[in-house]
């Protein structure tokens, strides 16, 4: 998003202009691009709706004893096939409704009652990814879910769906949950914090939940204030409008640290950002065949110099860019030293000539092998809930490759109209041949492996790329409960990936945010704040 109108509209409002101090409403900004507020449709939404909705368990209950989701406890027989989970007695969703077992198991059973059929609802946030390894789902009371698996998995506990109100989606078609449902406010849920405005690319607004299991949340409320970069974030942080403010960029968060009413944060985080190549034939392809070709994006890899985009762009603030798994993912983390790439402009040069894309006419530009010149767009942009990137690695990047006679056009996009170009072909993905972005996702097996997915094409697997053997891979990894053996698995699909190069990794960033101390208290670091914590649990500072 561009700043302009719509941005001085936000800055303006009465939302921003009140204080936080007196209203006790917590207001947070951040880059992100819902459009819909049905996840079953979107990718988008997953901080408004997480405040609102509960995944079943997902990861953060089972590292934070105190951050329960919709089941209170859960266990796995002898089997490792059958799974009992207790749902907390007495729940209701915000609308005093009860919210029981059969609320969790119909949302399961309604996401895999699609499969196969012409509107399977494999889109969106909750989908129907790792359902066909389950046997059965059943709500064996209303305070008890039951699980079977075919195979040993930790997908029951692993996943992340969003358990949403079976009076809500039951007679909404399979048809319309993936497309035309926009699910308006206000939302119906479990969480702390219940969505009850949406003005696309504005704000969103939440109200507590009166009837939260742990207690109605102590703050008046919270407002999610939408923007397209991180300049209107800094500056409200600093003018006090802000109380919270994410994917701050590097000269933003040096500035910050000046202020003393001002806590920053750095952490190392799940997010990687990545050159990827357009692999499509056919519908969706780019400009050039060579984006197909192996050898070509190999040769691009060794024209990549990762070491100088940390120090040059993230001025020191991430880690360089290798694999799929990144550093902070210390258990299937590799850094792949025996088929490492290595920068060498001089390398990258000779490899493109072995591979047939030479300057055979002397005008300083390759061409490929049906003899076009090279005239390659990248196209960039923040995806919803990653931090910007700095324009300087697109810079570097666009610098290495017109070195190797290789011209490269830059196009900037907003979340919105880059998350439409980098859609699937049949959902309107528009040519292009070169992405800088970035992906957040958890440090699970599965999402570490998500971008070269073959069903998350048009999603998470931003290169379009397609590998038989991949995919086998990653499927295993899904049935595989003993970490020694999913490491095995991770760490050949990684090399796989890496080898075949539908994506250079650039950077592994690091989590740079702040909050304002004058108003709440009770903040925690980015790591920490997995799903809706801590703001579930802030506190007004009391008055002096």
């Amino acid at each position: 998003m561009l700043l302009g109108s719509a941005a001085a509209w936000v800055l303006n409002s009465k939302a921003f202009a009140a204080s936080s101090c007196d209203d006790h409403i917590v207001r947070i900004a951040a880059i992100i691009a819902p459009d819909t507020m049905n996840p079953f449709a979107t990718w988008a939404a997953p901080w408004p709706t997480f405040f609102t909705y509960d995944t079943l368990v997902g990861v953060d209950a089972q590292r934070h004893d105190d951050r329960k989701g919709f089941a209170k406890s859960w266990s796995v027989a002898d089997d490792k096939l059958t799974w009992t989970f207790k749902i907390w007695p007495g729940m209701k969703w915000s609308d005093g409704q009860p919210a029981t077992a059969r609320d969790a198991a119909f949302t399961y059973t309604y996401l895999r009652g699609s499969i196969g059929t012409p509107n399977e609802l494999n889109i969106g946030f909750n989908n129907t990814d790792g359902l066909d390894n389950v046997v059965s789902i059943t709500a064996l009371d209303d305070e008890t879910l039951q699980i079977v698996t075919k195979n040993p998995t930790r997908w029951p506990i692993d996943n992340y769906t969003l358990i949403g109100p079976e009076h809500v989606w039951k007679d909404v078609s399979y048809a319309d949950a993936r497309s035309t449902f926009r699910n308006d406010p206000p939302l119906i849920g479990t969480g702390p914090m219940i969505v009850a405005e949406f003005q696309q690319g504005q704000f969103v607004r939440l109200t507590p939940n009166q009837y939260f299991r742990t207690g109605q949340p102590v703050t008046a409320g919270m407002i999610i204030h939408i923007f397209g970069t991180a300049d209107p974030i800094a500056q409200g942080l600093k003018s006090g409008s802000l109380d919270y403010g994410v994917n701050l960029t590097v000269a933003q968060w040096a500035e910050l640290t000046k202020d003393p009413d001002i806590v920053i944060g750095e952490s190392r985080i799940e997010q990687r950002n990545f050159l990827a190549f357009n692999t499509l034939s056919g519908d969706g392809a780019g400009s050039t065949k060579a984006l197909q070709d192996p050898a070509f994006r190999d040769a691009i890899g060794y024209a990549i110099d990762q070491k100088a985009i940390v120090e040059r762009a993230l001025r020191g603030h991430g880690d360089p860019g290798i694999g799929l798994v990144m550093p902070v993912a210390a258990d299937y983390y590799s850094d792949l030293s025996d088929i490492k790439r290595h920068f060498d402009l001089a390398e990258a040069e000779r490899r493109l000539d072995a591979a047939g894309y030479r300057d055979t006419n002397g005008d300083g530009v390759r061409e490929d092998k049906e003899g076009h010149s090279f005239r390659l767009e990248l196209i960039t942009g923040t995806f919803g809930n990653v931090f910007e990137m700095p324009i300087a690695v697109m810079q570097l990047v666009a610098g290495w490759l017109g070195k190797l006679g290789i011209p490269v056009s830059v196009t900037q996009l907003d979340p919105g109209a880059l998350t439409a170009r980098t859609a699937a072909p049949a959902d309107g993905g528009v040519g292009w041949d070169l992405l800088v972005a970035g992906t957040w996702l958890t440090r699970s097996p599965h999402d570490l492996l998500a971008p070269g997915s073959s069903k998350q094409i048009g999603g998470t697997n931003r290169s379009y790329w397609r590998n038989d053997k991949f995919d086998a891979l990653l499927s295993e990894v899904d049935v595989t409960v003993e970490l020694k053996r999913s490491q095995e698995l991770v760490d050949q699909a990684a090399r796989l990936i890496y080898i075949e190069a539908p994506y250079i990794m650039l950077c592994y960033p690091f989590a740079l945010e702040a909050h304002r101390k004058d108003c709440f208290e009770g903040w925690g670091d980015a790591v920490s704040m997995s799903s809706y914590f801590p703001l579930d649990r802030l506190k007004p500072v009391p008055a002096p």
